[in-house]
C-alpha cells in the first residue's frame, strides 16, 4: 500500500485540515513584544531561499544582535552569520529566534531587502510566536540530560545526528516564501537513519503545517541539527517525502503516542561544522530569560493586533482579552498535546 502523501487532500486527510484560527496570531510588522524578544535573543535559524532551492543557516552574538530599525524592517549583522552570502537581495527569509530558557520561539518572514558587508535587512511580511511543543520536547535546556558531542577523532556527523535533539526545516513554497520550522525530540529519537537517508517524526506543534504544505509544493528541505551543550552544527538537505506508512511512524513512538507523519530526506548531503554564531550564543551559559517576556501575553497581542476580520477573530480577540485565559489554555496544549 502506498502511504506517501503527495497532495493537500491527502495531507488533510491524515492531519486534518490547517484551522483557520491558526493565523490569528499572526502580524504583519514588528511590535513592541517582538522588539522585546529580539532584545533578549542571542541566537536565530534563518532560512533563504529563491527559484533555484532554500538553505539555511546560523546568526548569533550577544543578546539584541538583531533589531528592528523599523516595525516593517529587520536588521542582522552581515559579520554575525555564519553564511550571509545566502541573504540575497530579493530571497525569501524565515527566522527562529531563540532566548535561553524559554520554550517559546519568534517567527519572522518576509524579503531580503538590502545586504552588504555591515547588513541584511529583511522586509518583514509576518511575525508570530510559535509553542514551546519542540523544545519541551528536546529538554532543549538542559545539557546534563546527555553528554554533548565535540568536534574531535572518530566523530562523524551520522554520530551527531544521533545525539542531536532539535531541528530547524527550512522550506519554500512556489511563492519562495521562506519558513523556517523548530522540531524537538529526545536524542535518538529527532532524526533517525534509513537506507536512503535520513527521517524526522512531524510532531504536534502550532497547526500551520506551513512546512508540510511547502514540501508539498518543493519537496526540498534543509535542516539544522543541534544537540545541547554542544557549538557543532549538522545541516542536512536533499529531496524529502512524507509518508504516513504505520511501519516508519511506529519507529517515532514516544511515550506510547506515534505521530501521524514523517518526512524523509533522500541522499541528503551532510555537513558537520562548528557555528561561530552557537559559540558567540552561549546560549546554555546565559541567565534566564528576561522577566518582560510572557509568552501568553505575547500570543493574545498578537491575536488583537491582528487584521483579519470575521466571527472567528471577532471571538478570538473576544477570548484572550480574558485575564489568565490564554495562559491556562498554553499549559493545558503543553501538557495534553505534547506528541
Amino acid at each position: 500500500m502506498n502511504h506517501i502523501i503527495r497532495t493537500e487532500q491527502g495531507l488533510q486527510a491524515q492531519v486534518g485540515a490547517r484551522p483557520a484560527v491558526a493565523d490569528l496570531k499572526v502580524i504583519d510588522h514588528l511590535d513592541a513584544w517582538a522588539r522585546r524578544w529580539l532584545a533578549a535573543s542571542p541566537l536565530a535559524f534563518a532560512a533563504f531561499c529563491d527559484e533555484r532551492g532554500v538553505d539555511a543557516t546560523l546568526a548569533g552574538g550577544a543578546a539584541g544582535f538583531a533589531r528592528a530599525d523599523t516595525p516593517g524592517r529587520l536588521s542582522l549583522p552581515w559579520r554575525l552569520v555564519d553564511d550571509p552570502d545566502l541573504a540575497a537581495p530579493g530571497r525569501g527569509a524565515g527566522l527562529l529566534f531563540l532566548i535561553p530558557g524559554l520554550g517559546e520561539t519568534l517567527r519572522i518572514n518576509g524579503v531580503v531587502a538590502h545586504a552588504t558587508g555591515d547588513e541584511i535587512l529583511v522586509d518583514v511580511h509576518e511575525c508570530y510566536a510559535h509553542c514551546a511543543k519542540a523544545l519541551l520536547r528536546s529538554d532543549f535546556w538542559r545539557t546534563e540530560t546527555a553528554q554533548a558531542p565535540q568536534e574531535g577523532a572518530g566523530l562523524d556527523s551520522h554520530d551527531f545526528i544521533s545525539a542531536a535533539r532539535f531541528l530547524g526545516l527550512a522550506t519554500a513554497d512556489a511563492r519562495n516564501r521562506a519558513d523556517l520550522s523548530p522540531k524537538g525530540d529526545p536524542a535518538g529519537m529527532l532524526a533517525r537513519p534509513f537506507d536512503g537517508g535520513i527521517r524526522y517524526a512531524d510532531r504536534p506543534g502550532n497547526r500551520r503545517m506551513d512546512s508540510l504544505y511547502n514540501l508539498l509544493a518543493r519537496p526540498r528541505a534543509a535542516a539544522l541539527l543541534l544537540a545541547p551543550g554542544s557549538t557543532l552544527v549538522a545541516r542536512a538537505q536533499g529531496r524529502t517525502e512524507i509518508t504516513a506508512d504505520p511501519a516508519v511512524l511506529a519507529e517515532f513512538a514516544v511515550q506510547g503516542k506515534t505521530p501521524r507523519l514523517a518526512v524523509s530526506l533522500y541522499a541528503p548531503r551532510i555537513a558537520l561544522r562548528e557555528s561561530a554564531a552557537l559559540a558567540r550564543a552561549r546560549l546554555w551559559d546565559a541567565p534566564a530569560p528576561a522577566p518582560d517576556i510572557d509568552p501568553a501575553a505575547v500570543f493574545a497581542a498578537h491575536v488583537k493586533l491582528n487584521r483579519g476580520g470575521g466571527w472567528r477573530a471577532a471571538l478570538a480577540r473576544g477570548m484572550v482579552s480574558v485575564p489568565g485565559l490564554m495562559r491556562k489554555g498554553l499549559e493545558e496544549d503543553y501538557k495534553r498535546n505534547l506528541y
